[in-house]
């Protein structure tokens, strides 16, 4: 039996890693981090994030075996459609699988996944697990540790309660923004974002609230609040100088109907 803790780390912060989650660290023999560097010869910034993360908490140097991050497809004339979107993420799943098993089958004792912020909110970690689970190859003993999310820490560095009294608060991504304001929702946080499309047929956003944050708990942090119409060229400028200073831009906004 071989057990692996997926364990949450927070959003970027070593200072925001939970207690329960410094202990899982110690206790692995080792940890398994998905490389992107293959893809254009640049180190992986977020491979070194978690590398200082580790420094800061293990009492001896970590082991990592790195395995290549198979690229996903992102094309919008390939994922134009949710069953494009859908068949590309599993294909992506399935390779990442793969590698994953490899490495498990390589390495004896424990292994240690970390995810960035909660393993509960757009993570694949614990369904290619359990797939593997499922496989038959590796006998695996699955422990979760939760951690910190990035709609907490976005909500506690604007000083916001995430919804009014009584309101319903809605957790979507980028791609489903369109959707969920179809659907008549009024308190939307926005996770997984490769542009910020605020406007056009559906999408008059221009009086509604918003409060952004990217790179939240890095040195690269920013934060952008305010009405959409008078803030959006601010949240575009701001991510450019995150992406600029990380190398990498990891954003997440909650929009409101202003009443």
């Amino acid at each position: 039996m071989k057990r692996v803790r997926v364990i949450g780390v927070g959003p970027g912060d070593p200072d925001q890693v939970t207690i329960e989650a410094v202990h899982a660290l110690r206790e692995v023999a080792y940890f398994v981090v998905t490389d992107k560097s293959g893809r254009g010869g640049m180190p992986d910034p977020l491979v070194n994030a978690r590398e200082r993360l580790l420094d800061r908490h293990l009492e001896r140097p970590p082991v990592i075996v790195r395995v290549d991050d198979p690229e996903r497809e992102r094309r919008p004339d390939r994922t134009a459609t949710q069953e494009e979107y859908d068949a590309a993420v599993a294909r992506w799943h399935q390779e990442r699988q793969t590698a994953y098993e490899e490495a498990l089958l390589s390495h004896e004792g424990d292994a240690g996944f970390l995810v960035w912020g909660d393993p509960a909110f757009y993570d694949s970690t614990i369904r290619i697990l359990q797939s593997l689970q499922q496989r038959g190859r590796l006998d695996l003993e699955l422990d979760v540790i939760p951690g910190i999310s990035s709609i907490q820490l976005l909500a506690a560095r604007h000083q916001i309660v995430l919804h009014e009294v009584g309101q319903a608060l809605h957790v979507t991504s980028g791609r489903r923004l369109r959707e969920a304001l179809a659907q008549g929702q009024d308190n939307v946080v926005v996770m997984l974002n490769r542009v910020i499309e605020l406007d056009g047929p559906g999408m008059d956003l221009s009086d509604w609230t918003i409060w952004w944050g990217a790179n939240l708990g890095t040195p690269s942090e920013e934060l952008v609040a305010g009405r959409v119409g008078d803030v959006l060229p601010a949240v575009d400028a701001a991510r450019e100088r995150v992406r600029a200073a990380a190398g990498w831009v990891m954003d997440i906004f909650l929009l409101r109907r202003t009443t």
